[in-house]
């Protein structure tokens, strides 16, 4: 996303693996090519795309919302899923880190 908040696509790449020497290379080529100044990298939970950021871009990780949330409805059963999107649904609703974990 850039300054305005507007997401880019800033390049694709085809690798064999999404192992960390991919992602490695592949960031290297942004980095390259000029991408400078990434506060934090928001993805799945490959541990390869990881290490590869805190190394090339030295950049945080967060995890996606919408792996997050797949992730925590399958290990809900199917009666209690509504339930617990509700309640994740709230948690990011909050304003705050406070009111969240007040919820």
């Amino acid at each position: 996303m850039n300054t305005d908040g507007v997401r880019e696509v800033l390049g694709m790449s085809v690798g064999p693996s999404e192992a960390e020497p991919f992602w490695t290379n592949f960031l290297r080529s942004l980095a390259r090519r000029g991408l400078r100044g990434v506060k934090l990298l928001i993805s799945d939970a490959h541990e390869g795309l990881k290490a590869a950021a805190a190394k090339v871009l030295k950049s945080t990780w967060q995890r996606c919302r919408v792996h997050f949330i797949r992730n925590a409805l399958a290990h809900a059963g199917k009666g209690r899923r509504q339930m617990v999107l509700a309640m994740i649904n709230t948690f990011f609703a909050q304003d705050t880190q406070e009111t969240a974990i007040a919820q």
